[in-house]
């Protein structure tokens, strides 16, 4: 089963919705800040288990409070409904944090 790549608008929707993701080198980017390490910590281990449950992972970074991700579905080598779902899925979490 191929996987289609998110179209323009698509894209520019998505963006337009969630204005905390831009676009960078191909990938959606986000930076997340935290109150410290632990809750940093703690929403990458949300992430994680569901990223896993998809068998969809982020591409991301964690120095100390802050969270850096990038979301690229590498099959389709492109941005997919995949990459949309696991961003919204994050904004998710990190709004309950």
């Amino acid at each position: 089963m191929s996987i289609t790549i998110a179209t323009e608008q698509q894209l520019q929707s998505f963006l337009s919705e969630q204005s905390h993701w831009i676009l960078r080198n191909g990938k959606l980017h986000r930076e997340y800040s935290f109150l410290d390490f632990i809750e940093a910590f703690g929403f990458m281990t949300q992430v994680a288990l569901l990223a896993e449950r998809h068998d969809h992972h982020p591409e991301w970074n964690n120095v100390y409070n802050k969270v850096s991700v990038d979301l690229v579905t590498h099959e389709a080598d492109g941005i997919t409904e995949r990459d949309f779902l696991l961003a919204q899925n994050m904004e998710d979490i990190f709004e309950a944090v």
